[in-house]
C-alpha cells in the first residue's frame, strides 16, 4: 500500500510503476476502463487473446474459470455499464490477473468503489485470486490511511 499526500505525486509514481513494469502490470483503475461494448467474458478474455496469442474459446474458458473463483458467473455476458461498482472492480482485478506473472496495481479504489468504509471487500477479492499474480501495490491518499485499518491488507 502507497499512499500519498497529493495527486500530483500518486500520479507521478504511478507512472513510474507503469513504465518500469508495464510488460507484467495488471492496472486496475478508472483511468483502464472495461470496454464498454464488450460482456465482462470478453473484456476479461482479452488479455490472453491477445498477449497469450489463444482463441477465443480458449481465452473465455480462462476467463469463466476466473470468474468462478469470485462466484460472479451470473454476470459473464453482463457490459460495463449495467455492473455495479464492485462488480467492476472485480471485474478489473480478474481483467488484470490475466496479464503473465501480473504485478497487480490499484489505482485509488475508493474512487472506483466510493461506498466502501474500507478495505475488508478489497482484501478479501485479493485472497479469492492469490493464486493468479505475483505481487499487487495500491496507490492511494493518506486521507484515506484510517480506511485501510479496518481491512488490513498485507502484502499489498
Amino acid at each position: 500500500m502507497r499512499l500519498y499526500s497529493s495527486e500530483e505525486l500518486l500520479d507521478r509514481e504511478l507512472c513510474d510503476i507503469m513504465a518500469q513494469e508495464k510488460h507484467r502490470l495488471g492496472l486496475v483503475s478508472l483511468d483502464a476502463p472495461l470496454i464498454s461494448n464488450l460482456s465482462v467474458l470478453s473484456n476479461i478474455a482479452l488479455i490472453k487473446q491477445y498477449h497469450g496469442r489463444l482463441s477465443v474459446r480458449e481465452a473465455e474458458d480462462i476467463a469463466k474459470v476466473r470468474l468462478k473463483k469470485l462466484h460472479l458467473e451470473d454476470i459473464a455476458m453482463k457490459r460495463n455499464p449495467v455492473l455495479l461498482e464492485v462488480q467492476r472492480f472485480c471485474v478489473m482485478v480478474l481483467r488484470a490477473v490475466m496479464v503473465e506473472d501480473a504485478m497487480v496495481v490499484i489505482d485509488r479504489p475508493f474512487k472506483i468503489m466510493p461506498d466502501l468504509d474500507d478495505t475488508r471487500f478489497i482484501r478479501d477479492v485479493l485472497t479469492s485470486v492469490d493464486d493468479l499474480f505475483q505481487e499487487c501495490h495500491i496507490f492511494d491518499y493518506l486521507w484515506n490511511e484510517e480506511r485501510y485499518a479496518g481491512g488490513m491488507i498485507h502484502g499489498a
